[in-house]
C-alpha cells in the first residue's frame, strides 16, 4: 500500500508561482510512476503532469505546458509540481497519484491517490 501526502497549496495572485509537494511512503519511491491531477468545482478531474518511475520522462497537459514542471527527489521520496504564471483557471484541488512502475502518462491507471491540496488563484 502506498500513502501520498500533498502539501504546498494556497492562495496566490494571478501570475504568481506555487510549488506543490507530494511525499510518498509504503513502497520504494524508485518503483513509483507519479502524476498530478486537478479537479475544479463542477468539472471532471484532469491530468496535469506525470513522471515515469525510472529516468526523467515526463508528460504535461497542453493547458499547463511551458508553465509547469514536474520533478522527483528520490532522497526525499517526494514529487514536486512547480507552477508558474498561474491563472485563475488553474484554481482547483490538486491530487497526487502513483502507480507501481508507472509511465506517468495521462493514460496510466493510477492505483494510489492523495487527499488533495487546494490551489486558489485570484486576480
Amino acid at each position: 500500500q502506498v500513502q501520498l501526502l500533498e502539501s504546498g497549496g494556497g492562495l496566490v495572485q494571478a501570475g504568481g508561482s506555487l510549488r506543490l509537494s507530494c511525499a510518498a511512503s509504503g513502497r520504494p519511491f524508485s518503483e513509483l510512476g507519479m502524476g498530478w491531477f486537478r479537479q475544479a468545482p463542477g468539472k471532471e478531474r484532469e491530468f496535469v503532469a506525470g513522471i515515469r518511475w525510472i529516468g526523467s520522462t515526463s508528460y504535461y497537459a497542453d493547458s499547463v505546458k511551458g508553465r509547469v514542471i514536474i520533478s522527483r527527489d528520490g532522497a526525499k521520496n517526494t514529487v514536486y509540481l512547480q507552477m508558474n504564471s498561474l491563472k485563475a483557471e488553474d484554481t482547483a484541488v490538486y491530487y497526487c497519484a502513483a502507480r507501481l512502475y508507472g509511465e506517468g502518462s495521462n493514460s496510466d491507471p493510477y492505483d494510489y491517490w492523495g487527499q488533495g491540496t487546494q490551489v486558489t488563484v485570484f486576480s
